[in-house]
């Protein structure tokens, strides 16, 4: 795969550094269909070495009967490239929805080999859902407005009348009277608590060590409600600041953890908890009304090994009033969807029993001249070494 035709004139290239530099998975398959080389990303894809990969039939790393292996039966019998969409490449290994498309062409270089691109359809897809998550929180927005007005008034009149009623009742009455006042204060910091929906000042964001804000959020949880659970990290020491507002950011994983944290409640000792950061380039997000892309490369991951969620929960699952908890509002990663979509950035849940991850995509701070470096965590902290079981 390094074989790159030499231009006149011009230094060669070194492919197999232009090959490891694509974001897409690229494979060579021999015309025995063992896999000859891969890139990068195809490890990352896989969760192979390509040492391992080069072992390895193509058969064995995809699903039985995949459509795959067809294509690149068809383009040595053609000759010709093809071009299959939406074909899902999910393993146990790798995860079961993995939706690719596909770009398949012959090595003219090589008889009977062909080379595989792949691209995955997960990001586009997550954008789409991100616009429906942001729409999604624009009507909590305008249902919080109103039941701020419409609904803690006449709750305050209510509950008045409740306590003067209680003053001169039964106690068998007075109990009535209680539930009338506790339900009262019920409703309205569930109605507090949606107000939040409808803050649409802009975010004052500066440079945030993300790595010292993860740690803020475990120490946390380890003095409450996940201090049953072990904690991994898995950090990129190298890691730029990231564009953000500091608390909101703490709001944003103390949400995540929580979820985790009750995920993995009824595990004992297996219960863990995985932070994870790292530096993804190549992905950019154009946004409506703007002519440049906006890039997001840094990726921060919550994950557990708890019971995972419900498959027909996943699309919704960030929207207002959708849970899994007996009592719980719905409210939470609504929140988490909003604060990140308010930072220019996504989330997305991808989660299969003992493997659930939630996935923060942020831009990084400019450090250029229209920025001003402020006091919070200029400086990257350098964090515990990678892979460091805190248990």
């Amino acid at each position: 795969m390094t074989s790159l035709a030499k231009r006149p004139h011009a230094a060669p290239f070194d492919g197999e550094a232009i090959l490891n530099a694509l974001p897409n998975p690229v494979l060579l398959v021999a015309p025995n269909g063992r896999i000859v080389d891969a890139n990068m990303a195809a490890e990352s894809f896989f969760e192979m070495s390509a040492q391992f990969l080069r072992r390895q039939p193509l058969k064995e790393v995809v699903p039985f009967g995949s459509p795959l292996l067809t294509l690149i039966d068809q383009v040595r019998n053609t000759g010709s490239p093809v071009n299959e969409f939406r074909v899902d490449l999910g393993t146990p290994r790798i995860g079961r929805d993995r939706q690719v498309d596909l770009h398949v062409a012959p090595l003219t270089e090589r008889p009977g080999h062909v080379v595989v691109m792949i691209q995955e359809r997960t990001i586009a897809d997550k954008m789409d859902r991100q616009l429906t998550h942001r729409s999604a929180a624009r009507s909590v927005t305008a249902l919080a407005a109103m039941l701020a007005h419409e609904i803690k008034n006449p709750l305050s009149g209510i509950r008045g009348a409740a306590q003067l009623l209680e003053q001169g009742a039964s106690s068998e009455d007075r109990m009535l009277t209680r539930l009338i006042c506790d339900e009262a204060d019920r409703i309205v910091t569930l109605v507090d608590r949606m107000e939040v929906f409808g803050d649409e000042r802009p975010v004052a964001r500066g440079p945030v060590n993300i790595h010292s804000v993860l740690d803020h959020v475990k120490r946390l949880a380890q003095s409450g409600f996940a201090r049953n659970a072990r904690f991994i990290e898995d950090y990129d020491p190298s890691l730029p600041p990231v564009l953000a507002d500091r608390d909101q950011l703490i709001q944003v994983f103390l949400n995540l953890v929580k979820n985790a944290a009750e995920a993995v409640a009824d595990l004992g000792d297996e219960a863990e908890i995985q932070f994870t950061t790292a530096f993804r380039p190549g992905l950019r997000l154009s946004l409506p009304g703007k002519k440049s892309r906006v890039s997001l490369p840094l990726e921060f991951c919550v994950k557990d090994n708890g019971r995972g969620v419900a498959e027909d929960l996943l699309p919704n699952l960030f929207d207002p009033f959708v849970t899994t908890k007996p009592t719980g509002s719905g409210l939470g990663l609504a929140l988490v969807a909003k604060i990140v979509g308010d930072h220019g950035g996504i989330v997305e849940c991808e989660s299969q029993p003992r493997k659930t991850s939630f996935r923060v995509l942020l831009p990084m701070f400019d450090t250029g001249p229209k920025h001003r470096q402020s006091d919070d965590a200029a400086v990257p902290v350098m964090p515990s070494p990678a892979s460091r079981d805190s248990g």
